[in-house]
């Protein structure tokens, strides 16, 4: 095998993994605390793969476990709900709007 065939086939391999995730975009208005890290205010992608939910603006990442939950009818827009927690905000769940998806943080 080549070094561009075997360029290729990593490439292709990432390509088809990246392209089973679900992305959202999701907005904290507020400090908020995820997996122990606390996220500034600010615009995140959301990436949804295998019960887990990443949360990441530029290279700032945060990963987290998730249960997903399917809501009665679809959501409005994306909202984010959380609980308190040693005087910080914790994020509790997210919805996602335009779906019946709700992730539930552990």
């Amino acid at each position: 095998m080549t070094k561009t065939t075997k360029f290729f086939a990593i490439f292709l391999t990432l390509a088809v993994l990246t392209a089973s995730a679900a992305t959202y975009n999701v907005t904290l208005f507020q400090p908020s605390l995820v997996a122990g890290k606390e996220l500034k205010p600010g615009d995140y992608k959301l990436i949804l793969e295998d019960g887990k939910a990443i949360i990441q603006k530029g290279k700032e990442r945060v990963e987290a476990t998730v249960k997903i939950e399917q809501g009665d009818s679809k959501f409005g827009s994306t909202s984010v709900r959380y609980a308190e927690e040693n005087g910080k905000l914790k994020i509790q769940e997210i919805r996602l709007g335009g779906t019946t998806t709700k992730l539930v943080f552990n």
